[in-house]
């Protein structure tokens, strides 16, 4: 936990989300300023408490568990969500292959646009050419 951290609440949320996701999502930006504005930041603290707990503490580890919350995403057809946790899931060590591999079954669990979903975000993921020549 960064210095900043023990002064700000709000950072050592943020902190929580870095370590599991690799990133603030926009979505927690915005509930992070509300919930400054009308003094509701122990909802967020206790969220991110939560979701801490479930991604870092899992029996699965947090690759297993990232990969997890992506194919539930893609079988709720949760576009914005599954992406970040996508993203969540190579920070935590996952590959494109892994991945796939989920977006396939979320073909078998849930079906033709779960699969594209998934097929689409992981296209987004795809190394540029412009990024591989370099």
């Amino acid at each position: 936990m960064t210095d900043d951290a023990l002064i700000h609440p709000t950072e050592a949320i943020r902190d929580r989300y870095r370590t599991t996701l690799g990133a603030v999502p926009h979505g927690v930006e915005d509930r992070l300023r509300l919930a400054r504005e009308f003094g509701r930041l122990p909802t967020e603290e206790a969220i991110a408490a939560l979701r801490h707990i479930v991604l870092t503490d899992s029996p699965l580890g947090s690759r297993v568990q990232q990969l997890v919350h992506f194919g539930q995403l893609l079988a709720l057809g949760r576009a914005a969500p599954a992406r970040i946790h996508a993203r969540g899931a190579l920070h935590a060590g996952a590959g494109l292959a892994d991945l796939i591999g989920v977006a396939e079954t979320a073909l078998i669990t849930a079906g033709v646009p779960a699969y594209a979903l998934g097929t689409e975000i992981i296209a987004e993921l795809l190394p540029t050419e412009e990024g591989a020549a370099g």
